[in-house]
């Protein structure tokens, strides 16, 4: 049989993947610069997820932040590898929805820290959201500004059952000192109280109720602003003995109490750190769930809560969020030349 491939034809798919292959081979072409005006940003709020729509809608972590700042007359910048577009004002405040999940948000934070169209030399960054607290700690729509944050998930674990009972599961590991822990700008922590502290804060029947379930004085505590320590993992740890456990690592690493859990600041600072420095980062968090069950409950019980029966709250807290830091960022925009080289002294 004949072969329906002629030499001309051959001759031509040959020239085609010739040129298939140089074309491969050749350097790639520099990105061009952008002709986009550079965005000098003085605050970046970071949040990690929004329910639905900015605005309009169920808030989340973002929305209430959205419109206070970029609802009217905004920037919208998308940012290859980021998960959402960056929003920013006249004024040098931008923001974005980073993604949950210390992948996910320090992925989007990287992304956005090295696009051309932004100057980031002197901004102050504001890690924003939802949380959990220890009921002997905290309460819920409390808001916590981070003195350290510290990554609860390097280490070495193992189970219970494989131990003395009652002692602790969890090992640091070698080489990771200079990334699991880290103690936030302690000036920047005092401004930010100083500026917050006295916030007005919502709560609700539902909150109210949900915390007489506790014995905890802490617990039972209407909502407040606070400091402490805030533990970064991946994993949502619940019970008493995982609470715990997290107590045990604020103090192994030598840093403050441990009172709000979280999945993000650590790796977010991180990111900053290296490509910025970390004397400007903020970790803000509103506590809207404990991370353990009361006396009357298991764990499980507490993880998958009967309809009706799951804490109150959300509502108030992520407003109550955006409360505590918009004063916080209010401030430093209004006084940026007292602030744009740094944190200024805080006279007692």
């Amino acid at each position: 049989m004949r072969s329906l491939r002629s030499p001309a034809l051959l001759r031509l798919l040959l020239a085609s993947a010739l040129a298939t292959t140089l074309a491969a081979c050749a350097p790639m072409r520099p990105q061009e610069p952008t002709k986009e005006p550079t965005i000098k940003v003085k605050v970046f709020v970071g949040a990690m997820f929004e329910i639905g729509k900015n605005t309009g809608d169920r808030a989340g972590e973002f929305q209430h932040w959205y419109e206070r700042y970029w609802m009217k007359d905004a920037t919208e910048v998308s940012v290859r590898g980021a998960l959402n577009p960056v929003y920013c004002n006249a004024d040098g405040v931008c923001g974005s929805v980073l993604g949950m999940g210390k992948v996910s948000s320090s992925a989007s934070v990287q992304a956005i820290l090295l696009n051309p169209r932004f100057d980031f030399s002197q901004t102050y960054f504001v890690i924003s959201g939802v949380a959990g607290t220890p009921p002997s700690r905290g309460t819920i729509g409390e808001v916590s500004w981070g003195t350290w944050v510290l990554d609860y998930d390097l280490g070495h674990r193992w189970a219970p059952e494989e131990n003395t009972a009652g002692a602790p599961t969890f090992m640091p590991r070698k080489g990771y000192e200079a990334v699991r822990r880290f103690e936030l700008n302690p000036q920047l922590v005092a401004w930010a109280m100083k500026l917050s502290a006295d916030t007005p804060l919502k709560d609700s029947d539902a909150a109210r109720a949900y915390r007489m379930r506790y014995p905890d004085a802490a617990a039972r505590r209407a909502p407040f602003v606070g400091t402490g320590t805030h533990m970064t993992g991946d994993t949502f740890f619940h019970g008493p003995g995982m609470s715990a456990q997290a107590q045990y690592i604020a103090k192994l690493y030598g840093a403050d109490d441990y009172v709000i859990t979280e999945m993000e600041a650590a790796a977010i600072t991180l990111v900053i750190k290296r490509l910025q420095g970390s004397d400007r980062v903020m970790s803000l968090r509103g506590a809207v769930n404990f991370d353990q069950g009361n006396p009357k409950e298991t764990t499980l019980q507490h993880l998958d809560p009967a309809p009706g029966e799951t804490a109150g709250g959300f509502a108030e807290t992520v407003q109550n969020v955006e409360l505590v830091g918009s004063r916080v960022v209010d401030h430093i925009v209004a006084n940026w030349p007292q602030w744009q080289a740094g944190v200024p002294a805080l006279k007692p």
